[in-house]
């Protein structure tokens, strides 16, 4: 996996972070990999809140991936290669974004008719 986001991005990647499920090398071709763990009883506050903060901003995209796969056709490719993986990408991101914007825009619209008096 890194080698796949080591050839799409221009930087090399520092940190990675993975579930609890992992099972390998801490260190990966200069790549850090990072574990959830209890917080050590020698921590102080601020490193116990740093070590949470790195594993929950992976666990809150979760949910929008498995939205994305399930609702936006995400879970199955057709299309062929790498250029075929951010099309599909692109596409699924592009109606998750026309929909919040939709929703959005609605719910302005029929608070507006709501809010709006009739006149006489």
């Amino acid at each position: 996996m890194l080698d796949h986001i080591e050839e799409s991005r221009v930087k090399v990647v520092k940190r990675g972070v993975v579930d609890r499920g992992y099972r390998g090398k801490n260190e990966v071709n200069g790549t850090e990999i990072i574990l959830p763990k209890k917080p050590l009883k020698k921590d102080n506050r601020y490193q116990r809140d740093k070590k949470r903060k790195q594993c929950r901003r992976r666990a809150a995209i979760e949910p929008i991936i498995g939205h994305l796969k399930s609702d936006y056709r995400l879970s199955r490719n057709f299309l062929k290669g790498i250029a075929g993986d951010e099309i599909n990408l692109w596409l699924a991101a592009a109606a998750w974004n026309l929909r919040t914007w939709l929703i959005a825009f609605l719910s302005l619209f029929f608070r507006g008719l709501l809010i709006a008096k009739p006149s006489r």
